[in-house]
């Protein structure tokens, strides 16, 4: 081979080796996963099964999976106060030894919750090994957690639903008084589907706001309200989010909230992974 071959040779091996690992970071931009409540009739192993069966290795780890079921509200704060904290390094070990990555909690912190409890909630996330709490809340809380989310360095991302509705999250407006004049641990947990059957458009908020969203929930809605439906079924802009966080690599995690009744929901979870694994690959 002569030295100009030689060279060329090598060049187009370099080449090919840059194009495939930047091939292989763009795998990487989108941190997809899915949210604990998609698998909310099923166990936490089964929910771990589901996971993996689904091709996902990222968890936004639910309530529903750490919280026993069916206890009283002063049964629920006595169960919070006491369960040792070994109980969540074991719960984490099982998640993350079968190869998932836990990316948030996903916790409810409302307006009765006493402060114990919410001291409590940020020692379940720390033990989690995450720093990150996602949590659907009154906007009226946002002052009282950013004093403890300032205390224990750890984000608190609001989240919201479709319901218009006083002192709840679903409107623009409501995220920015939750914001206005905190801390930079307050943040957003933007549920797309939800932010779209109230009327408002993601794509445009994500572009404007990228830099205080800690986490996005995916699901496929209808305007006006409109029902849930299989990923690409409904009107939801879930295409162009997903372009746009590959383009934009802005690193915070994109998880799947199937909320479909009737179905199976490991089914469901594979079918929107494998939607959006087919957008983010073309």
């Amino acid at each position: 081979m002569n030295p100009y071959t030689r060279r060329t040779f090598c060049s187009a091996v370099l080449a090919g080796g840059v194009l495939a690992a930047r091939q292989a970071m763009a795998a990487k931009e989108v941190v997809l996963g899915v949210q604990g409540w998609s698998f909310r009739r099923l166990s936490l192993d089964d929910a771990i099964k589901g996971t993996l069966q689904a091709g996902l290795n990222a968890m936004e780890l639910g309530w529903n999976h750490v919280e026993p079921a069916g206890l009283s509200r002063e049964d629920m704060r006595k169960w919070r106060l006491t369960t040792p904290v070994s109980a969540y390094h074991e719960i984490r070990d099982k998640v993350q030894g079968a190869g998932i990555k836990i990316v948030a909690y996903s916790a409810t912190l409302r307006s009765d919750f006493t402060d114990e409890e919410i001291v409590r909630t940020f020692e379940m996330a720390a033990a989690f090994g995450v720093n990150t709490i996602t949590t659907s809340t009154n906007v009226s809380m946002s002052e009282r957690l950013d004093t403890f989310a300032k205390k224990y360095k750890m984000r608190v991302g609001f989240h919201n639903h479709s319901r218009i509705r006083p002192d709840e999250f679903a409107i623009p407006d409501d995220f920015a008084t939750a914001l206005r004049g905190r801390s930079r641990y307050m943040g957003i947990n933007l549920d797309a589907g939800h932010f779209w059957a109230a009327g408002f458009d993601p794509v445009a908020y994500i572009k404007k706001h990228h830099s205080r969203i800690w986490s996005l929930h995916l699901k496929d809605r209808k305007k006006n309200q409109g029902p849930d439906f299989p990923f690409g079924e409904g009107d939801t802009p879930l295409k162009d989010i997903l372009l746009l966080l590959k383009k934009g690599q802005y690193g915070f995690p994109a998880v799947i909230e199937f909320e479909l009744k009737g179905t199976d929901p490991v089914a469901g979870v594979k079918q929107c992974a494998d939607y959006c694994k087919k957008v983010l690959a073309g």
